[in-house]
């Protein structure tokens, strides 16, 4: 377990972390299903964040960028560049090898701009109307979690990798559905008590969580019909479009519900 919590913080944020005393498809199977619990502290800065923006006042369009810097820094920028990658091989060819190709080369083309300009646009609107209230702070905080908890689903038995090697081919098929399941019960569980002890209503974590599962789901889906499974790349663009699912539905909810 120490050696997957280690694999998760070394591949998923900036910590510095010891290397695991062994990498094999048991441990990384451990690592995607862990983490979840490598955004914490990402979780508490956007917290500490969230109540400086509402005593200072920070402007919020100001406060949103601010707040994407921070994950961004937290995470090296790797997941963006995942989604790049992912959304110029999505639409380079309809060629498995030929896409596969383009990912592998990392120069960004005019759809992966395209995506990560467009991803950030809506994660900015999002989170400006979101850190301006605590119950939103909450939620933002969760879509975070959410996000990550995505990777157990893109790792999940029955999804296979699209390259024989690389990090695909090492998570690919590690986790277990049982365990996919559990987490994500335990994140709609999580997500209910916090959204009803920050005073919005209990169902509006549970709905912010299922739309980074159903944005999730999407990307995993047509990666998989598109390269024959899922690569590094995919994963960071599973965690990309899912946060940004839910943080949008997030805004959405507290807009009509405050």
């Amino acid at each position: 377990m120490l050696d997957g919590l280690k694999l998760a913080l070394g591949t998923l944020t900036a910590v510095p972390v010891p290397a695991p005393t062994r990498i094999d498809r048991r441990v990384a199977g451990r690592a995607m299903t862990l983490a979840p619990l490598t955004q914490l502290p990402l979780v508490v800065v956007l917290l500490l964040w969230g109540w400086g923006v509402r005593e200072a006042p920070v402007p919020p369009l100001l406060a949103a960028a601010t707040a994407l810097v921070a994950i961004t820094l937290a995470t090296r920028g790797m997941h963006l560049d995942g989604l790049a990658d992912t959304a110029d091989g999505l639409s380079a060819s309809y060629d498995r090898a030929t896409a596969l190709d383009v990912m592998r080369r990392g120069n960004i083309g005019p759809s992966g701009v395209a995506a990560v300009v467009l991803v950030l646009l809506v994660d900015a609107g999002a989170l400006a109307f979101l850190l301006t209230t605590w119950p939103g702070v909450i939620l933002v905080a969760l879509s975070v979690l959410a996000s990550r908890q995505q990777l157990a689903w893109a790792c999940s038995v029955g999804v296979p990798s699209a390259r024989k090697e690389g990090l695909g081919a090492t998570v690919a098929s590690t986790v277990q559905p049982a365990m996919v399941g559990l987490g994500f019960v335990l994140l709609l569980c999580v997500s209910a008590l916090a959204t009803q002890w920050s005073g919005s209503t209990w169902w509006a974590g549970p709905v912010a969580m299922g739309s980074a599962a159903l944005g999730g789901f999407a990307v995993i889906h047509r990666s998989t019909r598109r390269f024959g499974g899922v690569t590094g790349d995919v994963l960071g663009a599973v965690i990309e479009v899912s946060l940004a699912l839910a943080l949008t539905a997030s805004a959405l909810l507290l807009s009509v519900n405050p």
